[in-house]
């Protein structure tokens, strides 16, 4: 069951989102929260940044490590607004991460669910997963962006 906050938390992740997608990233924003409070923050910066690490996820971890003082990121929840890739979501395990909420479901690299499910591997931490939040909202910034970029190609 959904609750106030973690609508909140998703909205802010959405609001990283727009702000990625208004520099020409793709729109993907993430939210780290421990004990109610957002320790960490993170956009899509890899146009940007000319680096194929600078993903959303990893942003808000590295932002909430760096706050928590350490790697471990137990309590914490992760809010983002697409499917994590392999990549994204091998750092939610390693990171130990409680629980993610994700907005729109990532059919062609998506690793929670869509293509592959690295959560359901046998690795020695486990995050609860939850999909669909705020789904409509997360879907539509993406179909927005790239809808933007086939016309700036054809014109």
């Amino acid at each position: 069951m959904l609750t106030a906050p973690d609508l909140n938390y998703m909205r802010l992740a959405i609001a990283l989102a727009g702000q990625a997608a208004a520099e020409g990233e793709v729109p993907v924003g993430a939210v780290v929260v421990k004990d109610g409070r957002v320790v960490g923050t993170g956009r899509n910066r890899r146009e940007s940044d000319k680096n194929a690490l600078a993903h959303a996820e990893l942003e808000a971890i590295r932002a909430a490590c760096a706050a928590l003082g350490g790697w471990r990121l137990c309590g914490c929840d992760l809010y983002v607004t697409l499917e994590p890739c392999p990549m994204c979501a091998g750092a939610v395990i390693n990171a130990r991460i409680d629980r993610v909420f994700c907005g729109a479901a990532d059919p062609k690299a998506g690793s929670c669910g869509s293509v592959t499910d690295l959560f359901a591997l046998p690795y020695n931490h486990k995050p609860l997963y939850v999909a669909g939040v705020m789904q409509d909202e997360c879907a539509q910034l993406l179909t927005d962006f790239f809808r933007s970029l086939r016309r700036k190609g054809a014109d």
